[in-house]
């Protein structure tokens, strides 16, 4: 649905983004994520047309950005990070407007508004001037007006920056909702955000992309040790002797010792499994194994690693 191949945004004394290309299936969320000043929003802007490429090509649905920016904005439904809402109306009066604008034809104008209402939720609202509404529900109305004419791509930027926690919570659940029906492009430096919402993700740094895959495979390519933890009653100093010296165990670190029992963290080598090694050298020492669990790399975790690593 989307193809963004060798994109290059160059200011006069900055590259904004690097040779970023990357594939969108249609029906998928696709998470964005990065922080502060990677490129996220620059690469959006470009999507949608808003702004120009210095280098690169990216098509919408088959539709060039640059030779047929028309067509392609006909497939997009955008919400940019500050909504593009007029204060002073009120919700379903500004939503008609939208609607106008993006050619909704007039005998089915005030149906769309109803329908994209209540996919959001925001019916009880519609006679309320947006100026008076909360953060969660002028959010909402952004999404309202990106849905309208029912376009098959969503560019959504940084969604719920700036709501409480229940709000993020119900403007994920809307997103996934999408999906399926609407392929959808979520911009964002929040973790949760994309662990809890999309399909596929997309890391960015300084420009550059350094990581497409689903959040579970980059736990596994990328955490580059298998972790275990175990709680053991027994001699701590001994125990730690004793796994370190194990085939195929890298480190092990006791924590949390308490009462003769204590919680180790062991690392081993990658795609080996040391767990049931590591059990049978307990119950042969005698000590008393009490808990044994796989730790998987979280997001943040990955995220940290490679926007911290040198070079």
């Amino acid at each position: 649905m989307i193809t963004v191949e060798n994109l290059t945004k160059r200011y006069p004394n900055k590259t904004a983004i690097d040779g970023v290309s990357f594939n969108v299936e249609k029906g998928e969320i696709l998470g964005f994520l990065g922080p502060n000043g990677a490129g996220k929003t620059t690469t959006m802007r470009i999507i949608t047309g808003y702004m120009p490429a210095t280098n690169g090509t990216v098509r919408v649905d088959n539709f060039d950005v640059f030779e047929s920016p028309l067509d392609v904005r006909r497939r997009i439904g955008y919400l940019p990070e500050n909504p593009p809402l007029y204060p002073d109306m009120e919700t379903a009066g500004y939503l008609r407007f939208v609607a106008k604008i993006k050619g909704v034809p007039k005998s089915s104008l005030d149906d769309e508004v109803a329908r994209v209402m209540e996919k959001v939720n925001i019916t009880d609202v519609k006679d309320r001037i947006i100026a008076k509404l909360s953060k969660g529900y002028k959010q909402r109305v952004g999404i309202a007006q990106a849905l309208l004419n029912d376009p098959p791509v969503l560019i959504l930027d940084e969604p719920t920056i700036g709501l409480d926690p229940k709000q993020i919570h119900e403007i994920r659940g809307l997103i996934k909702e999408l999906a399926g029906s609407h392929t959808v492009v979520l911009s964002t430096h929040i973790l949760p955000e994309v662990e809890q919402t999309c399909h596929r993700v997309i890391i960015i740094e300084r420009g550059k992309i350094i990581a497409v895959d689903t959040p579970q495979n980059l736990r596994f390519q990328l955490k580059g040790v298998e972790r275990v933890s175990m709680e053991i009653a027994g001699p701590a100093a001994e125990i730690v002797s004793k796994l370190k010296a194990m085939p195929g165990v890298l480190d092990v670190r006791a924590v949390d010792e308490t009462d003769g029992r204590c919680r180790f963290q062991i690392e081993g080598e990658l795609k080996r499994d040391i767990r049931s090694d590591l059990a049978r050298a307990v119950v042969e020492s005698g000590w008393g194994l009490l808990e044994l669990q796989s730790e998987t790399m979280s997001l943040e975790d990955i995220f940290l690693k490679l926007t911290t690593a040198e070079g």
